[in-house]
């Protein structure tokens, strides 16, 4: 069964860190894109990082400068650094995976996790 789930959610203060891993099993994972997508409450969906099969990165404006994706296909996951953490980060965080080369649609992709919360808050 292909899955991917996400892990390292929190509550963190105004300028913490935090680093999120999305595990994936059941498919060939390093052939597929994952992205990182974020859900604020009342907000709509909104991509948050990208990386592509082949390494390929991608950052919403937002979030550039402050978060950094990375994949390890020997562990089979993918990570999602984040610093410098402000209120406006707090979200629920999901990955989700396709073939070949991240986009910024849920649409697009064919399997997402249940999410992670992060919470920044003083």
């Amino acid at each position: 069964e292909v899955q991917v789930v996400e892990s390292g959610g929190g509550l963190v203060q105004p300028g913490g860190s935090l680093t999120l891993t999305c595990a994936a099993s059941g498919f060939t994972f390093s052939n597929y894109a994952i992205s990182w997508f974020r859900q604020a409450p009342g907000k709509g969906l909104e991509w948050v990082s990208g990386i592509s099969s082949g390494g390929t990165v991608g950052y919403t404006d937002s979030v550039k400068g402050r978060f950094t994706i990375s994949r390890d296909n020997a562990k089979i996951t993918v990570s999602l650094q984040m610093n410098n953490l402000k209120f406006e980060d707090t979200a629920l965080y999901y990955c989700a995976a396709r073939r070949g080369l991240y986009t910024r649609s849920m649409m697009d992709y064919n399997r997402r996790g249940q999410g992670t919360q992060v919470t920044v808050s003083s």
